[in-house]
């Protein structure tokens, strides 16, 4: 494992510095063998994908042939969250999740409250998939400012205690390298295939999804079946990286808004309306099991290059954004012509779960 530093000892960087790491580990992935980058930051988006100039480097990662999983953010638990550069399509993306201090008991397991949750603001589904984060321990100096903030979460040593998707995408990028190392072949669209294909979402004791795949993608991560996994072509097949890169052609997702307000997937059953509404962040009891409908995750290869993918206006607090018909631009949006001075800050603090 390499470390590459690009954020200060108040967890700060700019936008330059992160593109300057990545473009120094795709200056060495050769040398090094580097096929994961972790990425457990998130800044709020403010372009389109495709423009913003870190996602660009992300990008080009990946088509270099490096896995790279990113942290949804820890803005949840509303819709359109997910910060920058998990909204990039081509990545994986992690929420969080929490065992529920009951390591034995999966059936009070949860998802965390405050993971990001999607679409992007592209209409893609994200999180990709979900993993332990709702309280983990990992190695921390003891006069990082974090510590000095909350010591009673820090044992003394070298070790502190922290929840967030950033603990989450960390605990991915792990089974990421052991799919790697069991199969070096792999490529990034494979492995992100393989973990899709593989995680077990959470369903209610009747049957229903426990939580919408805006909030946990296809499910927990699950090391043991990613890496006996042998599907293909389940990732991205919709996308072209390469003329996304080169500015010939972006992409949409297949996420849209219904009359009552709600986000579905263009082409699926009921089962994919998120209901906004009806919280379903309280506990209940969970099954996390393999999904066998071979047709329920058809999100995963649906991509369209249709700008009006939003078809209505929306003015509610719940949303975080409005789009007219009469334009394509994002009433949000925001300048980044100056990367150079834009920050980027690691995940905020949030409470453990």
């Amino acid at each position: 494992m390499v470390g590459i530093k690009a954020f200060d000892a108040e967890g700060k960087a700019t936008y330059a510095d992160v593109i300057r790491g990545i473009d120094w580990a795709l200056q060495v992935k050769d040398q090094i063998n580097l096929r994961v980058l972790n990425m457990s930051f998130s800044g709020p988006a403010r372009s389109y994908y495709w423009e913003d100039p870190l996602n660009q480097a992300v990008m080009k990662a990946w088509q270099a042939g490096i896995v790279v999983v990113a942290s949804a953010g820890n803005t949840g638990p509303d819709p359109m969250t997910i910060g920058v550069p998990g909204n990039v399509p081509y990545v994986i993306t992690v929420g969080a999740m929490t065992d529920n201090y009951t390591e034995t008991n999966t059936s009070d397991d949860k998802l965390a409250t405050f993971s990001s949750a999607g679409p992007t603001f592209e209409g893609f589904v994200k999180p990709e998939i979900v993993a332990p984060g709702g309280h983990l321990a990992g190695l921390m100096a003891f006069d990082t400012q974090i510590v000095q903030e909350h010591p009673e979460f820090h044992d003394g040593g070298y070790y502190f205690e922290m929840s967030g998707t950033s603990q989450a995408a960390g605990v991915v990028s792990g089974v990421v390298a052991l799919m790697l190392t069991q199969d070096p072949s792999l490529t990034p669209d494979e492995v992100k295939c393989r973990l899709m294909d593989s995680a077990h979402a959470a369903f209610k004791d009747n049957g229903q999804l426990a939580y919408s795949v805006f909030q946990q993608g296809s499910g927990v991560v699950n090391a043991k079946d990613a890496l006996a996994s042998t599907a293909s072509a389940c990732a991205n097949q919709a996308l072209d990286i390469a003329q996304d890169i080169a500015g010939e052609d972006h992409f949409f997702g297949p996420a849209n808004i219904n009359d009552d307000g709600n986000f579905y997937i263009e082409g699926m059953g009921d089962e994919y309306i998120w209901q906004l509404g009806e919280s379903n962040l309280g506990g209940d009891t969970l099954l996390w099991r393999m999904n066998f409908d071979e047709n329920a995750q058809g999100w995963r290869n649906i991509a369209s290059t249709d700008t009006l993918l939003w078809r209505m206006n929306i003015e509610t607090d719940t949303l975080l954004w409005r789009m007219s018909l009469e334009s394509n631009t994002l009433l949000w949006r925001m300048s980044v012509d100056n990367p150079s001075t834009t920050n980027i800050n690691v995940n905020n603090w949030v409470e453990q779960q």
